[in-house]
């Protein structure tokens, strides 16, 4: 249930992500044919976004609804080979009825150009990336909705030891990233007593060693919460038993 109210409020998100990588696009193909950016950009940029989103929110919805009767997985491959054919159509009308724009010389056509530039490589790169980074967004949220739905099943776990001693690894965690990769993001460095626990890593990158730190640290506070949390319910049990 709670994998399902994160996919549900999250899936906005993943249609909007497409919009930068359509507008990566659109400014490759400035570059490309050395056309500044103007307001008939933004006109263009207005056309590519619906379309885009138009062809992510089909895809989404095919996922969901082949997700109903099988796998998410399976249903992202499926949706994705049967979308192909409906996303490529659309963004090829577009693209090669507005091609001959490209090569027009004409003064008229200078001033249409910038939106034709926009929507013609802005749709052809989205394209792409609708069917790659959409599909694997939506994986993500799978695999991120999997620890809230643990860490709710910890919440309710009948011990009262174990959600203390649950709650105490977060907080320490939380601390231990303040400390290392925290500081090292926004002040560009270590503490002192934070680097003397590795001096290996002293003449290294800041934030590499921060990064490592923390992953060493986390690792081990997590080791230390199971095996605690192991042992109360090792206890636990042998008192039912008793």
């Amino acid at each position: 249930m709670l994998a399902w109210i994160f996919a549900s409020w999250t899936r906005p998100l993943v249609v909007m992500s497409i919009i930068p990588f359509g507008l990566v696009g659109a400014i490759w193909g400035h570059d490309y044919w050395d056309v500044p950016l103007s307001m008939f950009s933004v006109v263009g940029l207005i056309g590519m976004t619906g379309i885009i989103i138009n062809d992510a929110i089909v895809l989404i919805t095919t996922i969901d609804d082949y997700a109903t009767r099988r796998g998410l997985v399976p249903s992202i491959i499926d949706a994705a080979a049967d979308r192909l054919r409906p996303v490529m159509l659309t963004t090829m009308t577009t693209v090669l009825g507005l091609a001959p724009l490209l090569f027009e010389r004409s003064q008229q056509a200078q001033f249409l150009k910038p939106t034709v530039i926009t929507l013609v490589y802005g749709l052809g790169f989205g394209m792409v990336l609708v069917l790659l980074v959409v599909p694997a967004l939506v994986a993500a949220q799978r695999d991120m909705a999997r620890p809230l739905a643990a860490l709710r099943r910890v919440w309710r776990a009948p011990s009262r030891a174990v959600r203390v001693t649950v709650a105490l690894a977060g907080l320490a965690m939380t601390g231990w990233f303040a400390a290392t990769l925290g500081r090292a993001l926004m002040q560009g460095g270590l503490p002192g007593a934070v680097a003397d626990l590795a001096p290996a890593l002293a003449g290294a990158d800041p934030v590499l060693a921060a990064l490592v730190l923390f992953a060493l640290g986390a690792l081990g506070i997590t080791l230390i919460a199971y095996l605690l949390s192991a042992a109360v319910l090792g206890l636990l049990s042998a008192r039912r038993r008793a």
